[in-house]
């Protein structure tokens, strides 16, 4: 996921603002370089990471197999999927209009790793943005707001 949002944003023109890998989903703040289409990145991002995933899973000899059950199972209730689903469809875009709104999306992405008990402290999660904000170099360079 890290090394395909850095693709992102050195070859297609995605502007990430923050972010947090939890173990089941992902929030972003994000959008795309002028002249750049946010859903055709977002549309690229996520048919790689799927491709890539599933096939790690296939390769590795581990007692993975059952997450390609799953996404197998959610494939056939999706009547646009292939063999597996591995995202969810769409994405949730949200207009940022406000410093006020800023900043509560801001702590809601950074605080996720917190509500779900993973740290104390939003800046001690690895897989966020957090730590960027806070004056360190996290895995992804962002963009300040």
């Amino acid at each position: 996921m890290i090394e395909s949002l850095k693709y992102c944003q050195k070859e297609k023109g995605l502007l990430i603002y923050a972010w947090c890998l939890m173990p089941s989903h992902l929030h972003m703040m994000v959008s795309a370089d002028e002249g750049k289409k946010l859903p055709d990145i977002i549309r690229d991002f996520k048919k790689f990471t799927f491709r890539k995933i599933t096939s790690s899973i296939k390769e590795i000899n581990e007692s993975r197999n059952w997450l390609l059950n799953k996404f197998s199972f959610a494939a056939k209730i999706h009547a646009k999927s292939d063999e597996f689903k591995f995202w969810q469809d769409g994405y949730h875009p949200i207009s940022v209009e406000t410093n006020l709104f800023k900043n509560q999306k801001l702590n809601y992405i950074h605080h996720n790793p917190v509500e779900a008990g993973i740290v104390y402290e939003p800046e001690h999660y690895v897989y966020s943005s957090a730590i960027n904000y806070s004056d360190a170099m996290g895995l992804i360079e962002v963009v300040y707001l």
